[in-house]
C-alpha cells in the first residue's frame, strides 16, 4: 500500500516498528493513451534512470541559496558549499563502506568513473573483463582479456582464475555486482578472492547494486567500486569512483586544469598529490553530489532490510506472472532461481521489443525499455536459440526494473497488458 505527499511524491507504506521507505517524486504523473484518457503512469524503467527522492529534492533546494564555488572560496557561500561538498564525499565514503584511505572521486556517472580509473592504470596493465559486462565496463581498456559469458557462478571464477594465472605485470579484474541485463547478482567476494590471489585488483560496477542492496567495500576487499547517482534516485548527474588512491595519485590528471594543481609557471605544472583533487579539477558538480549523497542517507536511514523485503516481494510477483504468460520468455544467464536484483528482460513472441514497449506506452501508460541496454554482446548470448532472437543481427529484449515507487498496481498492470499482448499474435 502506498500513500500520496507533496509534490506529487508517493510514500511506501512500512511494517509496524519501521521507518516508511522514501518518497519518490512524479507519482502523480498522467500520461496520454490511445483513445485520449489519462493514466497514472507505471514507471518500470528504474534501471535506466530512478526518479527522483524527496529527500534528495529536499537536500539541492537547501543548497540553492546559499550555492557557490567550491575549496578556494573565502566567502561564507563558498566556504559553506564546500563544507557540503567534502561532508557529501564523506557520506558516500561511509555508503560504501571504504577504506578510512581510499579515495571518493565524483564523476558524471559509472560510464565517467570506469573510463577516469583506465587513464590511470600502470603502465602494461592488462585487464580481464567478462563480455557480459555493460559497455561502461567492457569498452574503456586499452589492453583487455574478454572472456565469454560464464554458465554459472563458479565458472565465472574459473574463468578469471585461468585469465589471471596466464598473465604478467599489473592486471585488474573487472565485473558487475548486478547485471543490468537480467539483474543477477555476481560472486564479487569470490571474485576479489581470485585476483587478489594472483597479485590483481578489482573493480567493481556497483551501479546496479547499490539502488537495491547494501555494498562494504572493506568487507567485500573490493580496491574499487563505481556507480551512478541518477540509478540512486539521485538523477543530477553526479557518480563516484571509491578506491585505493595509488594509482590515481600516480597518473595523470582525468582532466587538466583549475583544482588538480598545486603550482603552475610559465614552463611547467605540478599536480597536486591528493587523489581527489588531482582527478575533479574545475567547478564540479556540487548539487549532484550533494544528491548522491542525499540519496546515500535516505536509503541508510529507512534501512536495507524493508527496502529489500519489498522489492523481492514485487519481483516475484512479476516473475511469476511473466512465467505464466504463453509466448512470454524472460532471460537470464544462470537460470530463474539464481538471486538478483528487481530488474527483468524477457521477449514476446510475435512481437519485436520495440512493438512492445510502444504498445505498453501508447495503450496502458507502462514505461519500460527496449533494445540491448549498452550490453551487446549478453543480450545476443542470451538471444542466443530464442525464436527470432538473433538471427538477423538484430538482438534485443524488453526490460521491466522495479525500485522505490514501484506499486503492486503497477506489476499487475504490466502482466494483464503483457497477456493482452500476446494473445493478439
Amino acid at each position: 500500500m502506498s500513500q500520496r505527499h507533496r509534490s506529487g511524491s508517493v510514500q511506501q507504506a512500512a511494517a509496524p516498528g519501521e521507518r516508511p521507505l522514501p518518497e519518490v517524486l512524479g507519482a502523480d504523473l498522467e500520461v496520454p493513451v490511445k483513445g485520449g484518457r489519462l493514466v497514472s503512469y507505471a514507471n518500470l524503467d528504474y534501471a535506466a534512470s530512478a526518479p527522483c527522492l524527496a529527500p534528495v529534492n529536499d537536500a539541492v533546494a537547501a543548497a540553492l541559496p546559499a550555492y557557490s564555488s567550491v575549496h578556494r572560496g573565502a566567502g561564507y557561500a563558498s566556504q559553506l558549499t564546500t563544507a557540503r561538498y567534502e561532508q557529501a564525499r564523506q557520506t558516500v565514503r561511509g555508503f560504501v563502506g571504504a577504506r578510512p584511505g581510499d579515495a571518493v572521486v565524483f564523476t558524471r556517472n559509472t560510464t565517467d568513473a570506469t573510463n577516469l580509473l583506465s587513464r590511470c592504470l600502470p603502465a602494461g596493465t592488462t585487464v580481464v573483463v567478462f563480455d557480459s559486462e555493460h559497455h561502461a565496463s567492457l569498452l574503456p581498456w586499452p589492453q583487455a582479456v574478454r572472456l565469454a559469458p560464464p554458465a554459472f557462478p563458479g565458472a565465472a571464477v574459473r574463468a578469471a582464475d585461468e585469465a589471471l594465472a596466464a598473465i604478467e605485470g599489473p592486471k585488474l579484474l573487472v565485473v558487475t555486482a548486478a547485471s543490468n541485463v537480467t539483474g543477477e547478482l555476481w560472486p564479487i567476494a569470490a571474485l576479489a578472492h581470485i585476483a587478489h590471489r594472483h597479485g590483481a585488483r578489482i573493480l567493481v560496477d556497483a551501479a546496479q547494486l547499490v539502488p537495491h542492496r547494501r555494498l562494504n567495500l572493506t568487507a567485500l576487499d573490493l580496491d574499487y567500486v563505481a556507480f551512478s547517482g541518477h540509478k540512486l534516485y539521485a538523477p543530477f548527474g553526479a557518480g563516484a569512483l571509491v578506491g585505493r588512491p595509488d594509482w590515481l595519485t600516480d597518473a595523470d590528471p582525468y582532466l587538466r586544469g583549475g583544482g588538480a594543481t598545486r603550482a603552475v609557471t610559465a614552463e611547467s605544472a605540478e599536480w597536486s598529490d591528493d587523489a581527489e583533487q588531482r582527478h575533479e579539477a574545475g567547478t564540479p558538480n556540487v548539487l549532484g553530489a550533494i544528491a548522491l549523497a542525499a540519496a546515500c542517507d535516505a536509503l541508510t536511514a529507512t534501512g536495507w532490510l524493508p527496502l529489500v523485503r519489498e522489492e523481492e516481494r514485487l519481483l516475484a510477483r512479476l516473475r511469476a506472472a511473466l512465467a505464466g504468460i504463453e509466448g512470454v520468455r524472460e532471460l537470464s544467464l544462470w537460470g530463474p532461481d539464481h538471486p538478483r536484483v528487481g530488474i527483468v528482460s524477457f521477449v514476446v513472441d510475435g512481437w519485436t521489443p520495440r512493438e512492445v514497449a510502444e504498445a505498453l506506452s501508447a495503450e496502458y501508460g507502462i514505461g519500460v525499455r527496449d533494445g540491448k541496454f549498452c550490453a551487446h554482446p549478453l543480450v545476443t548470448h542470451l538471444l542466443d536459440g530464442v525464436p527470432g532472437g538473433c538471427a538477423d543481427g538484430t538482438a534485443a529484449a524488453v526490460r521491466a526494473s522495479i525500485g522505490l515507487g514501484t506499486t503492486t498496481e503497477h506489476v499487475d498492470r504490466l502482466a494483464a497488458a503483457l497477456r493482452d499482448l500476446a494473445s493478439r499474435r
